[in-house]
């Protein structure tokens, strides 16, 4: 597995910097940028490359709404260039709250908008005219709209690569199984990897039915905090599990409205119904802390790597199992380098 971390929009940018770039030196092998409505992803990717030398670098995740189909294509060629082939073109849909509250745009026709994102983007780095006519992006624009003037262009430098990885963040059947035909990696929020059979299996399977083979087998990413010691058991390991409970509560109860939250509604698939259901109503209702507080501490203990070795090694070799490949780790804790050390040594032998 490679193990990559993530800047968080809300983390003092500058600060991480200086983190990652020791923690390149530790052996990472992968930042993820976010975006949501905050500063914007690329700029701070363009900064990164210039400050690293090694780690892939990735967008966690830019929107298919809030730019056209050519300005995706462009940043990943342009990403890919200033940090000399390290970038990794992560993608997803956001939600109605974001796209059409933030960008006033409409939010409509998510996966097939992404579809076509990844196709045109794949087009543009092989320096092929766009010419595309699907169902969210025409170009050049059809006769009878704009001036009528448009013609079929092709990026105008060679790119560093002419295929740039690209993953896509998904959760519903039909956008799951979107992701297993066309995206080099999947990146799922809020999940436990012994559910991908049972929540997922069945769309990653007809995914994969139509899968080209030049893509390869399909990356999977999982987020997870990393705390790793023989001391680390029963209520030793709250503070870092602990960690984990306002964002987790922010997804379950607060992403999206209370009668469409496609992290509820997964969380409820991997066996939380009830919990989920009181984590919304709380949440909605502006009891973020109570909402924070009933996060099942089952969910944050299997969902994270807290622990003494034994223990660590045991749940990376059933993630293994599961199809994971990347981890995306938080390293809390007075020597993240130290701890990054650590889990390498354990995923040698996994």
């Amino acid at each position: 597995m490679k193990i990559g971390t993530g800047i968080n929009y809300a983390s003092d940018f500058h600060t991480s910097v200086a983190q990652i770039v020791e923690l390149e030196r530790a052996g990472l092998d992968l930042v993820w940028v976010s975006e949501a409505y905050s500063v914007d992803a690329v700029s701070r990717v363009g900064y990164l490359a210039a400050a690293t030398d090694t780690v892939e670098i990735g967008t966690g995740i830019l929107n298919v709404y809030s730019r056209s189909a050519g300005a995706i294509a462009q940043t990943a060629a342009g990403c890919d260039y200033v940090s000399r082939g390290r970038f990794i073109l992560g993608l997803g849909a956001s939600g109605p709250q974001v796209i059409e509250g933030f960008h006033g745009i409409a939010y409509d026709k998510p996966v097939k908008r992404i579809r076509e994102y990844i196709e045109v983007t794949r087009m543009a780095l092989r320096r092929e005219r766009l010419e595309y006519d699907g169902e969210t992006v025409h170009l050049p624009l059809p006769e009878g709209e704009g001036t009528g003037l448009g013609k079929a262009l092709k990026l105008i430098n060679h790119p560093v690569r002419n295929e740039v990885p690209i993953w896509w963040a998904s959760l519903m059947p039909y956008a799951i199984r979107e992701t297993a035909r066309l995206a080099n990696g999947w990146i799922p929020t809020q999940f436990l990897p012994e559910h991908i059979t049972t929540v997922w299996g069945d769309d990653l399977a007809k995914g994969m039915a139509d899968r080209p083979a030049e893509l390869g087998p399909l990356e999977i990413s999982k987020g997870a905090t990393v705390a790793i010691g023989d001391d680390l058991v029963g209520e030793a390991t709250d503070p870092f599990l602990d960690r984990n409970r306002p964002h987790t509560a922010l997804y379950w109860g607060g992403m999206g409205a209370r009668e469409k939250n496609f992290y509820n509604a997964i969380a409820r698939q991997q066996g939380y119904e009830e919990e989920a259901a009181k984590i919304q109503d709380l949440y909605l209702d502006g009891h973020k802390d109570e909402a924070a507080a009933a996060v099942p501490r089952d969910f944050l203990d299997r969902a994270n790597l807290v622990g003494p070795e034994s223990v660590i090694r045991e749940r990376l070799a059933g993630w293994k199992d599961a199809g994971v490949t990347h981890l995306n780790v938080s390293l809390p804790g007075p020597d993240p380098a130290a701890t990054l050390g650590k889990l390498r040594e354990i995923l040698a032998d996994v």
